[in-house]
């Protein structure tokens, strides 16, 4: 009980303002279909014509948030995530949306296998020194 007769008590602080749960930003969901593929360090990169003022009205503000960091320069999921101060299962969920709308795209990294052998930069780097 508090002290106010009320019964009720206080769990949050008045001065923190409203706060939105992060599932209410992604509507509940917690993954995306193409989530499994968002690294931390995959790339996010606007489409050239996500400047349409029509799209951005269709947008949550997070969304528009996004597409705006990522206009400037291409982020990374990790920056974005920092850049927004949101969970990075939020971000993946939301860049997932945008590239349903073809808003933007990811460019991923390079997997280990496909990276080439450190005998054969080696070999590379000594026959430019030959010469």
């Amino acid at each position: 009980m508090s002290g106010d007769g009320q019964g009720r008590s206080h769990w949050f602080d008045d001065e923190a303002g409203p706060v939105v749960r992060p599932y209410a930003m992604t509507r509940g969901r917690t993954s995306h279909a193409g989530q499994h593929r968002l690294d931390l360090i995959a790339v996010v990169v606007t489409e050239p014509h996500a400047d349409d003022s029509e799209a951005d009205q269709a947008l949550s503000p997070e969304h528009v948030d996004i597409v705006g960091l990522c206009r400037d320069a291409p982020q990374s999921v990790a920056e974005l995530a920092s850049e927004l101060d949101l969970p990075i299962g939020v971000v993946r969920v939301l860049i997932g949306d945008l590239v349903d709308e073809e808003l933007v795209h990811v460019n991923r990294p390079v997997p280990p296998a496909e990276l080439p052998d450190e005998s054969v930069l080696r070999d590379v780097i000594n026959g430019l020194r030959a010469l």
